[in-house]
């Protein structure tokens, strides 16, 4: 640099007021000062040129040597930078950013330090208020537990997880942070690319909001409520993505229930025209609004919909709250049956036969009111006017002739049939239009004739009685009853009653006959609508449980007993998810016809919900009679259903429960059989169990186990225990353990695997229990001095987890162990159940290079195609084996046979359960290669564990 420039440079360097730039020399103090210095510390040149820069630390800084610190960083590395405290000549302090670069000479020597400070209080302030505001905002998310909040990254991996998150999906922050989004979908959703579409849209538009179906740790889904928001900086960078979720499931379930309730109220009013069909709430209010009805009372759905159905109602019935006690009837009967003046929207009156049915949903709640209303005006005139005519023609016998061509063209014009009969011969004295077209017979055939000779016996019986009943006493009569008429069967419902004559010698009887088959058939569909399963039309869990009750009543009466079978069908579920809810429904259909054909007339079957079914048998004299039954029915299912060109095979475990052998209430029944069924699925399924007091011990023990089991977890009461596992061909060496769990309860002591472990895979909680043991025991593994490898047992139910690979990777990566080091045994179960699914679990856990050991091999279901599908590192020879080999040749062949294939297929063998030397010695000369038993060690914390043999070879 020339003469010139360093002028310039000096001057600029001086003019700079918003930095303090100054020289130092070797030894700290200050050789020069510019004018942003003066500015930023209140020292003047003259006052601060000569004296250690030291001056600007605090009397602490100072005696903890941090100013020398900082020249030597320099003077070492070249420079050192740091922010903190410093102080003005009237003592004020600021927050500085501080910057200290060694200056050096030509040939390396020292010279000096030039030394930049910058006043940054102002921004220090903001940073703490933002961290402060930061903070309580974590607070607040990490609070909320009715929603899963978190933040994604830029490429959808989770930043972050709250409780709300934890408590809907399942998993703790330490397993998803860092883990892509996509997991909470389905494997279609994914394939399909769905969830990087939606953060495309949140991307584009700043937000995405959707429901859809969602997935929790174990598997299960739910409905939830999903918004998508991307968040940008200041500048409009985009920093990544805020996730809201919700669990709607409820929600959707009870959308559900009403969109199918819709639906079947929908069906029902397109089959039936002639009436005003409609649903009210529970309050009263008019829910949906049909055509018949917008024909019958003139209002349109707008105007009705939301409105309470007493506007329906004049304005004194109104005040006498009239139509609540109507609802308060169908409430307490059931029904509530009634004729009376109804009013249309543009104010007229018309005659009404108005049904109003309560609505239950399979709990029994009510749901609302089914209501039926029909225009009667012109029946009722007719009728008036008939009344009023016989009056007439009574009182003024002089007018009679005239008078009686009148009431023939009155009773010729009533929509009803009218029959009038001379009430001490029965003969037909006079009957109009209507009669003919219900009998079948002109009227010149009806009259003057008695009724057995002109009609059927059926029907001259039914009008017979009815005459006569009215003979007996005053008022009307009224008799409803199903008739075979020139029309077909139709519902006859008739008012009988007596007509005086001139003088008490003569009397008549008058029948008016309406058909009301279509209205009964109406009524009719609402009533089975409500005790009925829409898909099968089987009886409801409503009716189901009337049945019951009255089963139980009367079979306590009768000294006999009750059976309440609970069934459920084996391998439904495959059938749905592989070919859909409509072949689902059409085998549904399929089964409950074959279930319903298997049993008596007077036994009830109903559908309790989804593949459940249930059974009450009446009067049965034995348990050996119902498991007769329950056997015929699981052979009823046994052969394959063909729905639409797929043969269909499903299974059918039944759960039997007598009255006899415990409470007879329908609660307690439904509770035991299903106890029973449970036990038979347990046992192996497409069975039968009958109810005992022993299950309800177990159920009752293993809540309480499951209960503590769930504050085990949160308790750490779990811990892992490590069995040696040795090599035979260099005796004394222990190459890896089996981590076994025990879980150490503070009251019971200590408890087995054997007696938790199946409680925790039927209730889920086998899922975390996993994930433990492989965090913990990679974690303790890495401990180890000697390098050895640790074997973790994964349960079947695990495979059935989206998510198991990635908490195995996740173990690994947590705990820094070499993949090579970790081992997982299986069982043969994994590779019959969705075996496909499972293999491929199996290699992408094999691809993480941990080693795979099939468990337990030769008991159940082995095959050689399990080792031909899949390599193997290792198999491990049940104990069983080991125990029999000396007593049994059988068990020896078996070790033989095994021990030949390993060698064939390169693939290592372990022998379990090995207690004694004999046992050792036989293994090695059979090929056996590693070992693992009492014999060498039983299993111990990991701190405690066995680190080298001391039993001879």
């Amino acid at each position: 640099m020339d003469k010139n420039a360093d002028v310039m440079y000096r001057l600029l360097v001086q003019s700079v007021i918003d930095y303090a730039i100054y020289m130092l020399k070797p030894d700290g103090t200050v050789a020069n000062w510019n004018a942003g210095a003066q500015r930023a510390k209140g020292y003047t040149p003259n006052e601060v040129v000569g004296q250690h820069f030291s001056l600007f630390y605090s009397e602490s800084d100072r005696l903890n040597g941090l100013p020398q610190r900082g020249l030597d960083t320099a003077a070492r590395t070249g420079s050192f930078e740091t922010e903190g405290w410093r102080y003005r000549k009237d003592g004020s302090a600021f927050w500085a950013h501080v910057i200290i670069d060694a200056i050096r000479g030509e040939h390396g020597e020292l010279i000096g330090f030039a030394k930049i400070t910058r006043d940054c209080t102002v921004q220090q302030e903001q940073q703490r208020k933002q961290r402060e505001q930061e903070a309580r905002f974590r607070l607040l998310v990490e609070g909320v537990t009715d929603y899963a909040i978190y933040m994604l990254d830029h490429d959808g991996l989770v930043v972050n997880w709250n409780a709300g998150a934890q408590r809907a999906k399942g998993y703790v922050a330490e397993e998803i942070v860092g883990q892509h989004f996509s997991r909470f979908y389905s494997a279609r959703d994914r394939q399909a690319r769905i969830p990087e579409k939606n953060l495309q849209t949140a991307f584009r538009t700043g937000r995405f909001e959707d429901e859809g179906w969602r997935y929790r740790k174990d598997g299960s889904a739910f409905w939830a409520h999903v918004i998508i928001d991307a968040i940008r900086d200041d500048g409009g960078k985009l920093i990544g993505y805020a996730k809201i979720t919700r669990d709607c499931t409820e929600q959707q379930a009870l959308l559900r229930a009403q969109r199918e309730q819709e639906q079947r109220f929908r069906l029902l009013v397109e089959g039936v025209t002639d009436y005003a069909i409609y649903m009210l709430d529970i309050q009263g209010c008019v829910v949906n609004w049909n055509a018949g009805a917008q024909r019958a009372k003139g209002y349109v759905a707008d105007e009705i919909v939301g409105q309470h159905f007493s506007v329906f109602y004049g304005a004194q019935e109104r005040m006498q709250r009239t139509p609540d006690a109507n609802l308060a009837i169908a409430l307490a009967s059931g029904r509530f049956e009634d004729e009376g003046w109804r009013y249309r929207k543009d104010g007229s009156a018309f005659w009404a036969h108005v049904v109003i049915d309560a609505i239950h949903n399979d709990e029994g709640r009510l749901i609302g009111f089914a209501k039926i209303t029909r225009d009667i005006t012109e029946r009722r005139e007719q009728e008036q006017l008939l009344l009023r005519a016989k009056d007439l023609a009574e009182s003024q016998s002089a007018k009679m002739s005239a008078l009686s061509k009148f009431l023939d063209n009155i009773i010729a014009n009533i929509p009803s049939c009218v029959v009038v009969e001379d009430a001490i011969t029965r003969e037909i004295l006079l009957v109009n239009d209507r009669s003919e077209r219900l009998f079948g017979v002109a009227k010149a055939l009806l009259v003057n004739k008695r009724p057995h000779e002109c009609m059927s016996a059926e029907l001259s019986d039914y009008f017979n009685s009815l005459a006569d009943t009215a003979l007996r006493s005053e008022g009307i009569h009224e008799r409803e009853q199903l008739l075979l008429t020139a029309s077909g069967e139709r519902i006859l419902h008739t008012r009988a009653t007596t007509i005086k004559g001139e003088d008490a010698r003569q009397n008549y009887i008058m029948l008016i006959v309406e058909d009301v088959t279509d209205q009964r058939a109406a009524d009719a569909r609402i009533h089975h609508m409500a005790h009925h399963d829409n898909l099968t039309s089987l009886p409801n869990r409503i009716l189901f449980r009337q049945r019951l009750s009255e089963a139980l009543r009367n079979d306590t009466q009768s000294g006999r007993q009750t059976a309440t079978l609970c069934l459920d069908l084996d391998n439904f579920k495959n059938v749905n998810d592989a070919l859909g809810h409509q072949i689902g429904d059409d085998l549904l259909r399929a089964v409950a016809k074959r279930l319903r054909s298997t049993l008596r007339d007077h036994d009830t079957l109903a559908r309790i919900g989804g593949d459940e079914f249930a059974i009450v048998l009446p009067s049965v004299g034995s348990a050996e009679e119902v498991a007769i039954v329950a056997q015929r029915l699981i052979e009823a299912i046994r052969p394959p259903v063909n729905v639409e060109g797929h043969n269909l095979s499903v299974g059918l475990s039944v759960g039997i429960a007598l009255s006899a052998t415990i409470t007879n209430t329908p609660e307690q029944m439904l509770r035991c059989a299903d106890m029973a069924l449970y036990e038979a699925k347990r046992n192996g399924r497409n069975r039968y169990e009958h109810f005992t007091l022993a299950m309800d011990d177990v159920a009752r023990s293993r809540r309480v186990i499951e209960n503590d089991l769930r504050e085990a977890i949160g308790g750490r009461q779990l811990k892992l225990y490590y069995q040696p596992i040795t090599d035979g061909e260099a005796v004394q060496s222990i190459i890896g353990y089996e981590a076994l769990m025990r879980w150490h309860h503070p009251v019971k002591g200590l408890i087995m695997p054997n007696d938790f472990i199946p409680i925790a895979e039927e209730s889920g909680l086998i899922h975390m229990l996993g994930a433990y043991a492989l965090y913990e025991a990679c974690r303790e593994a890495t401990t180890w001095e000697g390098g050895q490898s640790v074997s973790v047992n994964l349960s079947p139910l695990q495979f059935k987890n989206s998510s198991l690979v990635s908490v195995v990777e996740a173990a690994l990566r947590d705990s820094g162990l070499d993949p090579s080091r970790l081992e997982v045994e299986i069982t043969e179960s994994v590779l019959l159940d969705d075996s496909l699914g499972n293999i491929r679990t199996l290699e992408s856990l094999k691809k993480l290079g941990v080693q795979i050991a099939l468990d337990d091999f030769g008991t159940g279901y082995s095959s050689l195609s399990y080792l031909r599908s899949f390599p193997f590192d290792k198999i491990k020879i049940d104990k069983s084996f080991i125990n029999d080999m000396g007593d049994s040749r059988e068990a020896l062949a078996i070790i033989r046979a095994i021990t030949g294939m390993s060698r064939s297929l390169d693939i290592q063998i372990t022998a379990e359960g090995v207690e004694n030397s004999e046992q050792f010695a036989r293994l090695r000369e059979e090929g056996c290669t590693l070992f693992q038993g009492y014999y060498f060690g039983r299993p111990q914390p990991s701190e405690l564990r066995l680190k080298a043999l001391n039993n001879p070879a």
